[in-house]
């Protein structure tokens, strides 16, 4: 039982449908306007990793390229990596702050209050 991913055309809303049977006609509406004007969209798919395989790939050298520790900006790219590559959801808390510390947010504030 596939779920679906549908974008309203009216709207631009984007909701899932649990389908029951493919060979079905289902009367698929927006859970928000009610329109039946949905376009299927292609969704994402995982693929099933062991621990191992994420801790190896993160502990490979060639993805620590470019790596500098004093760079707030490189570390946010690597620790947003890291948390993709191990499947936790660090929140959207975690995510505004890593764009923060990328754009350089963070070290402006900090260089004004001195």
């Amino acid at each position: 039982m596939p779920i679906y991913e549908y974008r309203c055309n009216q709207c631009q809303k984007k909701m899932s449908f649990l389908v029951m049977r493919m060979n079905a006609q289902q009367a698929l509406s927006c859970s928000s306007c009610k329109s039946q004007d949905l376009t299927r969209l292609f969704s994402r798919f995982a693929t099933v990793r062991s621990e191992e395989s994420r801790l190896e790939s993160l502990a490979d050298p060639s993805h620590l390229a470019g790596l500098d520790e004093k760079d707030p900006q490189s570390m946010a790219r690597w620790m947003k990596k890291m948390g993709k590559e191990l499947g936790e959801d660090v929140g959207e808390d975690f995510e505004a702050e890593m764009d923060k510390a990328r754009s350089g947010e963070d070290q402006e504030n900090d260089e004004s209050s001195e």
